[in-house]
């Protein structure tokens, strides 16, 4: 924002002005006739905040028109993190694609896995055949998963609005995740350990003591947070009646997730269309009537105890058994170890395969290189990610690759919003308004 003080060379000194572009002189001889002045009319900035700005979440870019302080346009331009991988899937086997589709919200890679997976599942027409600790197993490393997003969400959210000591205890608690993770699949981040049929391989041995040593130690850690914010002034401050949408807005925009279920509609696909047996466990749809960043806070803080409270129930359930379905045809030829270099398959997996059974090579090799053919058909499954409604359509030919996958992600969807929960407020608010959103670039994009 520019203002004209220079009397000398500028217009009278009982005027300000703001101009949004041009060149600087041509703009003071036209301000300064009093004629061209009144022609100029009510001129606003427009604001580039992002792609790079440590309070756009990621690589986001906001085209702001401001007046003052207030923000009377908001428009969204996203794309810089684009990644082709739903083109990528069409050139890779069926289980090859699970390496790409973890990338996407990489907050939220199991629900990317899970959800893919459920419907290649759905075309094989293989959903009733995955081994019940397959699917327990899903469920524990979601829920898990959504506590470590959340804790994301909240702690940055509160570093781009001051609270330095709520990302601090945020990442520390989520770090206690991610090595439960590391634990069971090898990896903290883009897993690609559920695959169509069930997973990867079985947890390790001192994977559900980790567990429980986690769920001894987070809930007491969660209190510190949530003791931190939600009955602090200044964080109530910034947030309540900030960002407002209301369920009207949420269903003309088709938002999902924490932001929809802020308006007080109990709207959670876990419950209104269960997947992987949800209708099971016992939890609570969490709601709030707020329709605020506050009340999306106060929602994330709560789901996350619910989330424990499944991990435990899945503890209850999980039962020796195996972890991918029977059929050869599907099932990844695989028994993995770790081993000096690295984990791959077991020493006595390769004497078969090499040097027991011209069968088994054959096998291998072809369910390895070409993958299995999934009937011709197409299928839309959608679960309750961590930002809302995670949709994937599949499309087959019957090939051994899809010939079409399209996924819904929940914050392409959510930040439509970002217009109408920032335009009429002030500009700082703009900043705990796409918090509360929590739109995460790599599914935006993908």
């Amino acid at each position: 924002m520019s203002s004209v003080t220079d009397h000398a060379v500028g217009p009278p000194p009982d005027r300000d002005y703001t101009v949004s572009g041009g060149d600087w002189d041509e703009v003071v001889a036209a301000v300064t006739d009093r004629d061209e002045q009144d022609d100029l009319g009510d001129e606003r900035i427009v604001v580039n905040m992002g792609p790079q700005h440590p309070s756009t979440h990621g690589v986001l870019r906001l085209i702001l028109e401001i007046d003052g302080e207030t923000v009377t346009e908001a428009r969204c331009g996203i794309g810089y993190l684009h990644t082709g991988i739903e083109k990528n899937l069409e050139f890779r086997t069926w289980t090859q694609a699970v390496t790409f589709v973890t990338r996407m919200d990489y907050l939220a890679p199991f629900f990317n896995e899970t959800a893919y997976c459920l419907a290649v599942e759905r075309l094989l027409d293989i959903t009733d055949d995955i081994p019940p600790r397959a699917t327990v197993i899903r469920v524990l490393l979601m829920e898990l998963n959504r506590v470590s997003s959340h804790l994301v969400a909240l702690a940055t959210g509160g570093m781009e609005l001051g609270a330095v000591t709520a990302m601090l205890f945020g990442f520390r608690e989520r770090e206690l995740i991610l090595d439960v993770f590391e634990t069971i699949t090898g990896l903290r981040m883009n897993h690609a350990y559920i695959r169509p049929g069930g997973l990867a391989q079985d947890m390790p041995p001192d994977a559900v003591g980790k567990i429980r040593e986690l769920l001894d130690v987070l809930p007491g850690k969660l209190r510190d947070l949530e003791n931190l914010l939600s009955d602090n002034y200044i964080w109530k401050a910034r947030t309540q009646g900030i960002g407002y949408l209301d369920l009207t807005g949420c269903m003309a925009l088709g938002v999902t997730g924490p932001i929809l279920r802020a308006t007080g509609l109990p709207h959670d696909l876990r419950r209104s269309e269960p997947y992987c047996g949800y209708q099971d466990y016992d939890f609570d749809v969490i709601t709030d009537t707020g329709c605020d960043a506050y009340g999306r806070y106060l929602i994330r803080v709560k789901e996350m105890t619910e989330s424990l409270r499944i991990v435990e129930q899945c503890l209850e359930r999980l039962e020796p058994g195996p972890v991918m379905v029977a059929d050869g045809k599907i099932a990844w030829p695989a028994d993995l170890t770790v081993g000096p270099d690295g984990m791959g398959n077991s020493p006595e997996h390769i004497a078969k395969i090499m040097g027991g059974s011209m069968e088994s090579l054959i096998h291998h090799f072809k369910l390895v290189t070409e993958g299995f053919r999934v009937p011709a058909g197409q299928v839309y499954q959608a679960i309750e990610s961590p930002r809302g409604e995670l949709g994937v359509h599949v499309v087959s030919d019957g090939g051994t690759r899809p010939h079409r996958v399209h996924f819904r992600d929940p914050s392409f969807t959510n930040l439509q919003s970002v217009a109408a929960m920032c335009e009429g407020g002030l500009l700082a608010d703009v900043i705990a308004a796409v918090a509360s959103i929590d739109p995460v670039m790599g599914g935006v994009d993908r």
